[in-house]
């Protein structure tokens, strides 16, 4: 770049993400037994320059704070895994990111135990992070799941998530 030249990375404008020309690659898998995320990870293989990962377990309390023995997740079979597929496909072409693995518990899940891994890879952190983040959240909010808490004292249907920073610390 030539001195006193006007397309320098101090004075152009803030950069969208990029546009991916290669297709993403999306996996999805849901699971009616523990697994190692760490394992999955190992095994996803990604060779990219950046990675994000987010392992969600299982809470030991409640959304009223009542202690819990694990969770009941039910799911549609089909539109499930087509919803997470879609999810990840979005979310990765709005952040520029390249790849994306979600692992999910369905069924019987102890407190403590992994329920949702989500690994995505892309050239940046920033593509990394934010597509991480963006599939973890909408998910969340829009994939078929249907929680029940299974607590000491019974069981309830939970009728929603918590929006991300919402949650009152434990």
């Amino acid at each position: 770049m030539k001195p006193g030249s006007t397309n320098t990375p101090w004075n152009r404008s803030p950069a969208r993400a990029p546009k991916r020309r290669d297709p993403v690659n999306v996996a999805v898998r849901l699971l009616e037994r523990p697994f190692d995320p760490l394992a999955a990870l190992s095994h996803w293989g990604r060779k990219d320059a950046a990675q994000a990962q987010f392992i969600g377990r299982v809470r030991g309390a409640g959304v009223d704070g009542a202690s819990l023995r694990g969770l009941w997740l039910e799911h549609y079979p089909g539109m499930t895994e087509t919803m997470l597929h879609t999810i990840c496909r979005e979310e990765l072409e709005r952040h520029g990111a390249g790849a994306a693995l979600v692992w999910h518990r369905v069924g019987a899940v102890a407190v403590g135990e992994p329920i949702v891994l989500v690994a995505t890879a892309g050239d940046g952190r920033g593509q990394a992070l934010a597509s991480c983040q963006a599939i973890l959240e909408s998910l969340k909010h829009h994939a078929p799941f249907w929680k029940k808490e299974l607590g000491h004292a019974g069981e309830r249907w939970v009728p929603g998530n918590t929006p991300y920073g919402n949650r009152k610390p434990e």
